[in-house]
């Protein structure tokens, strides 16, 4: 299959790029790679992407694109975003086709993770 006008990588900001790392490697198990103090990419995550150092946020209520991951069992996910040090911002909610939750990284931006189950 033609990767040709596909999405292929996605950078968000992030207010504290040591914490938001930090919560990804703990709560999802990503790898990352620094490229000076202000970019880290991770790859091998569904998407290939990166963030940078911004004083700016993504969050849906200032019109954001929503990035969502998927998880096979949702409270074990949910479990470990909180002990990770992420805020939940909407708790597990049905919609047609299954069920997600949403939560802010430590960087101040807003994910969704969601599940068929």
């Amino acid at each position: 299959m033609s990767e040709h006008h596909k999405f292929n990588y996605l950078e968000f900001p992030s207010k504290d790029l040591p914490q938001t790392k930090a919560f990804f490697e703990s709560a999802f198990g990503w790898t990352f790679q620094d490229f000076g103090p202000d970019y880290s990419s991770f790859e091998k995550q569904g998407l290939d992407g990166g963030f940078y150092k911004s004083e700016l946020t993504s969050r849906t209520e200032k019109g954001a694109a929503l990035a969502i991951l998927f998880s096979d069992d949702l409270e074990q996910t949910l479990e470990l975003v909180k002990k990770a040090g992420g805020e939940i911002l909407k708790n597990v909610f049905e919609f047609p086709g299954g069920r997600r939750f949403h939560f802010a990284e430590p960087g101040g931006n807003e994910f969704a993770v969601w599940s068929d189950k």
